[in-house]
């Protein structure tokens, strides 16, 4: 029987070998990163219009700025669901170099936004944004390599802490302190996806929060938002300014919200309305109910991704779904969990809502990274891989010593 082609028609061997099998696109991810990227758009032009106003006498820029970043995104995120992932075992170190450089020219050229040094252009680049997603793609890639070696703490751990000591420490003298925890997380839950050794997860675990506890000795930013943090569990009211606004924006809202375009926090003192504090302007306009749907989504991101990770053809797309999605979902509950006064403080995007154009655009290199996984699931591992997935194959006793067949895993007979 040819593949591809109609019952009792002839088979041209040459189509036939060429003729590739098409491949489906997920579609409760697609439409949940439309109605993220729709309600992003809305919302930046909501948030970000009396802020416009004041510094660019356009009530209109920066929402023209962030359709422009989601385009850009979007084309991206197109490109990349036709880039076959295993190629990124060619780039990666590439990439990470390149992010590194990269790290070091945002120090030496130091613009100084908001106490710190971590963009180029006015803000509009930020290139610890693109660290997250380039230390998901590299220690995919670092430990899918090391996969057999991962038992052995010196070929294992320790070459883990030092990729991840030397972005998180770029990164961390900025500072940006939120950012250098989301590196060491998301470094921990890949070295577990990768099936590393119990004892060394707990020793990461044990090393991590060690030098998470001398990071806030010895920083005068993290002794204050830990010391805000603690007091504002105890009570709302002394909490940081930006919480206790945030708070009052989403009690404002109530259940249905104000409406689109009425929120009044946001022009009577909410800190960073398009970016950070955007979650609270939604809360308020379109009250708990909206907040919910919000999270829905990021629920079905969150679902779809780990599916599209379970039935990856091999570990490493296994590991690149599992670590782009994580990414995602632990940006968006950090922002949330932040506003709500249940984190620490921290600057972290609320992906496709906050405008900015750094995080959108890795955020949609990393769906599209995901679609590229999801569009190979089912696919066969190389030839003569330890990982090559037995999809439907028959074990054939029947011929060779007379005892009947065993059925497939998705035979009735076996059900």
């Amino acid at each position: 029987m040819g593949i591809g082609t109609f019952l009792n028609q002839p088979i041209n061997p040459t189509l036939a070998t060429k003729r590739t099998k098409p491949l489906a696109t997920d579609v409760p991810l697609l439409l949940a990163v439309i109605a993220l990227a729709v309600l992003g758009l809305l919302m930046v032009y909501s948030a970000s219009w009396d802020f416009s106003m004041q510094l660019y006498e356009d009530p209109a820029y920066m929402f023209k700025k962030q359709v422009l970043w989601m385009m850009l995104g979007a084309l991206l995120a197109f490109i990349l669901t036709r880039f076959d992932y295993h190629l990124w075992k060619k780039y990666a170190v590439y990439l990470m170099g390149l992010t590194a450089l990269l790290l070091v020219a945002v120090l030496i050229n130091n613009e100084v936004r908001l106490g710190a040094v971590r963009t180029f252009f006015g803000g509009s680049v930020q290139p610890s944004e693109l660290a997250k997603l380039v230390t998901v793609l590299y220690l995919s890639v670092w430990l899918y390599s090391k996969r057999e070696q991962l038992h052995d703490i010196q070929l294992g751990l320790i070459p883990l802490a030092v990729i991840l000591g030397m972005i998180g420490g770029l990164i961390y003298i900025q500072p940006d302190l939120s950012a250098t925890a989301t590196i060491f997380l998301l470094g921990g839950l890949l070295f577990f996806l990768a099936g590393g050794d119990l004892r060394q997860i707990v020793l990461f675990m044990i090393v991590a929060l060690a030098a998470g506890w001398v990071v806030v000795q010895f920083s005068d930013t993290g002794q204050a938002r830990l010391i805000s943090f603690i007091a504002g569990l105890k009570d709302p009211v002394q909490a940081e300014y930006q919480v206790r606004r945030s708070l009052e924006a989403i009690i404002n809202g109530g259940f249905f919200g104000v409406g689109i375009g009425r929120s009044v926090t946001k022009l009577t003192g909410l800190p960073f309305p398009p970016t950070d504090s955007i979650f609270a302007v939604l809360a308020e306009e379109l009250g708990l109910l909206g907040a919910l749907g919000l999270i829905g989504l990021y629920g079905i991101l969150l679902w779809r991704g780990l599916r599209i990770s379970d039935q990856a053809p091999d570990q490493l797309g296994r590991m690149l779904a599992a670590g782009c999605t994580f990414w995602i979902a632990m940006e968006a509950l950090i922002n949330m969990g932040v506003l709500v006064g249940l984190l620490p403080f921290a600057g972290n995007a609320l992906p496709f809502i906050s405008a900015g154009g750094s995080n959108l655009l890795s955020t949609f290199a990393a769906i599209g990274i995901l679609f590229n996984i999801s569009r190979q699931a089912g696919a066969m591992a190389p030839a003569g891989s330890a990982e090559r997935r037995n999809y439907g194959a028959t074990v054939d006793l029947r011929r060779r010593n007379g005892r009947r067949r065993i059925s497939r895993p998705d035979c009735p007979a076996s059900r």
